[in-house]
């Protein structure tokens, strides 16, 4: 792309389950083996989310990193903890909201953005069913819309 951005996965059911309010780019901490197995494009964001520890570091939690083929004895585990890495304002901010009733912290899309593996988070509150229910006829709307103009 124009500006050095290769987005490996998006999760797209965050924009269905949540309100996404806040979004901030996070870095990661990351094996080789991890690394590799990104530029293959082999992960995934479904049911991961973020957590700000007690000793004031943020983690991401059920990121599948599939393993790396060739990576032998030298390779990872799949879905741990991996560090984000955030300034120190950036987390106390996630970690206020999130201490107030019915927000989280989900990640929306994983990328490479000039060579280094960044993480797209984004402070949430949940939707209702009736909620959910809006998003899919506005949705539909837009479709009917998009096809009657062409």
């Amino acid at each position: 792309m124009a500006d050095g951005t290769k987005t490996i996965v998006s999760n797209k059911k965050a924009g269905y389950e949540f309100f996404l309010e806040d979004k901030t780019e996070a870095g990661l901490v990351l094996t080789g083996s991890e690394v590799k197995s990104l530029r293959q494009g082999k992960a995934s964001l479904q049911e991961s989310f973020c957590k700000v520890d007690d000793d004031g570091t943020m983690r991401i939690y059920n990121l599948h990193i599939a393993p790396y083929e060739m990576g032998g004895y030298a390779n990872h585990e799949p879905r741990r903890p991996r560090v984000l890495l955030l300034k120190r304002r950036e987390i106390e901010k996630f970690k206020k909201a999130t201490e107030q009733k019915g927000y989280t912290i989900v990640p929306t899309r994983l990328y490479f953005k000039n060579g280094y593996a960044k993480l797209q988070i984004a402070l949430c509150k949940g939707k209702k069913l009736h909620d959910k229910r809006d998003t899919i006829a506005k949705r539909d709307m837009d479709r009917r819309l998009q096809r009657e103009g062409r």
